[in-house]
């Protein structure tokens, strides 16, 4: 073999080494510029998972922020990951769940970013108005403690009852001061709501779960109004108190409060879910 077709050969394996070594490494060095933020979430949404998706592409492009979800069955279980360390935020709770969880676990949670508010709706399959509702009848309402006054409120605003009560806490059916129409107001689990309408006169009912059950909105007799008195319903990005200023995660807040993340509420929940990021409440 010539000299010359020895050293083109050798040459040509040198370039194919360089280039191999290139495609081996480069990436791996991206990957290694990146930041991991591991964020709770509840599962069993397909809408709130494209939002999130959407989120992720942001945050990955623009903040080189990989998400990694960790996605959770029970209203229980994240804000409790997210004290032990197993997650670094979380996205399921609103203010006023959040504010009962740290008064009840101790813990040192914070919101570090508003996300949306969904309006909770009182849906009836056998009624059109609240008026139709005749005296006597059950009304379904969650059992949990946040849901079960922000549920009482919805149907003092519709004109079904009067409450007293501290409004500066959560309100049980004890604080029902006045029932004109002698209705039972029937506790349940907030997963369980949906399913009362088939014996119920009408129940108040979770998006979330209305969605699950397929629950049309055409059956909604009364939508939760949104004013000043909304802030505690407003849903949240949370952190451990001494994460609050963590760069990484407040970028991750950056990327869910876009415009693209609206478009994406929007097409995904069609009125039901509201960005609440710049939402001005009267």
């Amino acid at each position: 073999m010539k000299k010359t077709t020895k050293w083109i050969i050798g040459i040509i394996v040198l370039l194919v080494i360089a280039v191999i070594g290139w495609f081996s490494f480069a990436p791996q060095a991206t990957t290694q510029n990146e930041k991991e933020v591991k964020v709770g979430l509840m599962s069993g949404s397909k809408a709130d998972d494209e939002i999130w998706q959407s989120v992720a592409k942001t945050a990955r492009e623009k903040y080189k922020i990989k998400l990694k979800f960790v996605h959770f069955t029970d209203y229980t279980q994240p804000n409790t990951a997210l004290s032990q360390h197993a997650v670094d935020i979380n996205s399921f709770q609103h203010y006023a769940f959040l504010k009962n969880w740290n008064q009840q676990h101790h813990s040192n949670i914070v919101s570090i970013g508003d996300t949306v508010i969904t309006p909770i709706r009182l849906y009836s399959t056998q009624y059109r108005d609240v008026k139709e509702i005749p005296d006597g009848a059950t009304i379904a309402i969650p059992n949990d403690a946040t849901n079960e006054s922000r549920s009482l409120q919805v149907l003092k605003e519709a004109g079904l009852i009067k409450l007293g009560g501290d409004p500066h806490k959560l309100l049980t059916v004890k604080d029902i001061k006045a029932n004109s129409k002698n209705l039972n107001i029937k506790e349940v689990d907030a997963s369980q709501t949906a399913r009362t309408l088939n014996d119920a006169a009408a129940a108040v009912v979770n998006t979330n779960y209305a969605q699950t059950a397929h629950l049309s909105p055409d059956k909604t007799i009364f939508k939760e109004p949104l004013n000043k008195q909304s802030k505690p319903w407003i849903n949240l990005i949370a952190a451990n108190k001494e994460q609050k200023h963590n760069k990484d995660l407040q970028n991750v807040v950056k990327a869910f409060q876009t415009k693209e993340t609206e478009r994406v509420i929007q097409k995904n929940y069609k009125g039901l879910q509201v960005p609440a990021w710049n939402l001005k409440l009267k």
